[in-house]
């Protein structure tokens, strides 16, 4: 599963830091001190034209004494909790429900449309009902927050509030808690019927003729060997069982273990339930470094032209290695061996047979230079590119001593150094490739519940609602409400995308141009970062004359006023996502789909930066209701 951006310990993201990176509180403060004072100072320039310098300061001086002196100390929970209740009630008349009902009917018609023949039905099922949840209640919090506020402008319903000793916070924290207590109500409905709807469609077992299994062994060792029957679209073609106990191989992304009972006629293979499709695993993840193909340490690996970069590469049958430096590998963590999970990108010069998998070569080695044994035998393993490939290192292995010699070791007594080894991985076949990224490479710990997990990624789609509800309604708060939608929509898409608009912008300033220059240096934008292709005027002509992203673009005369209009629209939508949250690091639905537990420190940082969110979106509409004329 990529995850192309680094998670931190939660206080390691939370306070200030010396060095390039600054915490996220530092960085909150500084872009609410910005926001601050840009809405002041624009909302100054529109008092002052509309009443002039001096009575424009004195109406925004105004405003700002009363909300810290009067409006925000005499803020009521109360008061709060009763339009909440009224926001409520408003959904309920609305007849919001409806969606869960559209829900249960997807689900109810989803196995007309789900591939039998999925090698994974665990993640279709879960990637499922993940994504639809999420999709309905977005869609029903987006038209909600959006439109009741201007609704009630509108038929002057508002009146019947304004006229009563409530406050402008609480209208605006009101509706967003009303509408934020419906939206939890649904996806409280969502997240169990989805859970029994997943348990439901995978459950499923297979039986195991005694015609099917072969004795193997010595005569009464009850050893076996065969296949299971035909169920769930698949069959397990191996079962292996020694001294009555078994598993079968792995198939469709799970396993199932085998019992023997009686003996004679009377024997039977019982076939337990599945294991291995709802899971999450707790990853233990290491840091990435290379050796370049003369065996001396490089920076990165090697890049084979692949516009995704989140892998380096390394070639194949020279010294070019990955390495993986692993903390805290202790005995009581894990016991009995090492279990762990590779998921590698292959990159092949020549294709040969498409289906047929590129060797690779995995050893451990001691970070103690002075170690008596420095690095283990060698582990060969097939690369699996589509899936991960798990494997479990023994405890008991060989280990190579001084004079090149394989000699039993104990992997945590003599491969490690206070708790640290490494692994080092090599690509075994000449002009392949091994793509690799930090998190490619994990050791397992023991797995937590999955219902936990399950919960965890419904908490991340909570988080976005509640995102959502906060922007619809602070736009409701001074525009109208099919305009309201359009900004808060403009406002999702942006979020999920702004990684795009960011190498967009980063694009547009890479040259020798001075005024490029200055830009890289403002906003700390490396050389050669970013997409080519310019911003949306000029990819607009390049879409109308067939001109490729990279070529020069001559408009003559006009080439000036559209380098200006496009620098500055991306300016200032550059700015604008810089204030948005990042809706793409709120997914957590990959880490349930693919049984990665959802990390602790991960979601902290989600529910600090959503309540910060609506915080300042709720600020923003208090004062953008407060200056709003709502009397007749």
């Amino acid at each position: 599963m990529p995850i192309e951006y680094e998670i931190l310990p939660f206080l390691d993201w939370l306070l200030p830091t010396v060095g390039e990176r600054y915490g996220a509180l530092l960085q909150f403060a500084a872009s609410f001190a910005i926001l601050a004072t840009l809405g002041l100072l624009v909302w100054y320039l529109f008092a002052a034209i509309r009443l002039g310098p001096s009575e424009g300061f004195y109406a925004v001086a105004k405003v700002v004494f009363n909300a810290f002196s009067q409006d925000l100390p005499g803020f009521s929970l109360r008061r709060t909790f009763a339009l909440a209740r009224l926001a409520i009630q408003e959904s309920v008349r609305k007849r919001v429900f409806v969606a869960f009902i559209v829900f249960v009917i997807v689900l109810l018609f989803a196995n007309w449309f789900l591939d039998d023949n999925n090698p994974n039905p665990g993640r279709l099922y879960l990637g499922l009902v993940m994504t639809t949840s999420n999709y309905l209640l977005l869609v029903l919090t987006l038209f909600l927050s959006a439109f009741s506020l201007p609704t009630d402008i509108k038929n002057r319903t508002i009146y019947t509030i304004v006229t009563k000793p409530v406050r402008p916070s609480e209208i605006v924290l009101g509706r967003v808690i009303g509408f934020a207590s419906v939206g939890t109500a649904m996806l409280a409905l969502m997240c169990v019927t989805s859970y029994f709807f997943v348990l439901r469609g995978l459950n499923h077992t297979h039986e195991i003729a005694a015609t099917e299994m072969a004795p193997t062994g010595e005569p009464g060792a009850n050893s076996w060997k065969g296949r299971t029957s035909f169920d769930a679209h698949h069959r397990h073609e191996e079962v292996i069982i020694e001294n009555g106990q078994g598993v079968t191989n792995l198939e469709m992304g799970h396993w199932h273990q085998v019992t023997v009972e009686g003996e004679g006629d009377q024997r039977r293979f019982v076939v337990g339930p599945h294991q291995g499709m709802l899971r999450a695993r707790v990853p233990v993840y290491g840091k990435l470094g290379f050796l370049d193909r003369a065996g001396q340490p490089a920076a990165e690996g090697i890049s084979v032209g692949d516009e995704w970069v989140y892998r380096s590469y390394i070639e194949g049958k020279t010294q070019s290695t990955a390495i993986w430096t692993f903390r805290g590998v202790v005995e009581p963590k894990f016991p009995n061996g090492l279990p762990m999970e590779i998921n590698l990108g292959v990159f092949r010069t020549h294709k040969g047979n498409i289906e047929q998998t590129v060797l690779g070569e995995l050893f451990i080695v001691n970070p103690n230079e002075r170690a008596k044994f420095r690095r283990s035998e060698v582990i060969p393993f097939s690369s699996r590119e589509f899936e991960p490939l798990e494997m479990f290192l023994k405890r008991e292995i060989n280990g190579v001593d001084a004079r090149g010699k394989l000699v039993p070791v104990d992997l945590f007594r003599d491969l490690t150094d206070n708790g640290a080894l490494e692994i080092h991985i090599r690509c075994a076949e000449p002009g392949q490739y091994f793509g690799m990224a930090q998190r490619d490479v994990f050791l397992k710990a023991s797995d937590r519940t999955f219902m936990m997990n399950f919960l965890k990624g419904h908490i991340s789609i909570w988080l976005q609602m509640l995102m959502v509800t906060s922007l619809g309604v602070m736009f409701s708060t001074f525009l109208t409400g099919p305009v309201a939608m359009l900004g808060t929509f403009a406002s999702i898409v942006l979020g999920y995308f702004s990684n795009f608009v960011v190498k967009v912008f980063d694009g547009m300033f890479q040259g020798p141009d001075a005024l490029k220059r200055f830009v890289r240096e403002l906003f700390g934008i490396p050389e050669e970062a970013g997409v080519p292709g310019g911003g949306p005027l000029e990819s607009f002509v390049r879409m109308l004359r067939q001109a490729n992203q990279t070529s020069d673009l001559e408009l003559g005369i006009a080439q000036r006023p559209a380098e200006y209009l496009d620098v500055g629209f991306m300016l200032v939508v550059r700015l604008f996502v810089q204030l948005l949250p990042d809706f793409k690091k709120f997914d957590n639905s990959a880490y349930v789909t693919y049984g990665i537990d959802v990390e602790p420190n991960l979601l902290a940082a989600q529910i600090v930066t959503a309540l910060s969110f609506v915080l300042v979106t709720s600020l923003i509409g208090y004062f953008f209701l407060k200056t709003r004329e709502l009397a007749a």
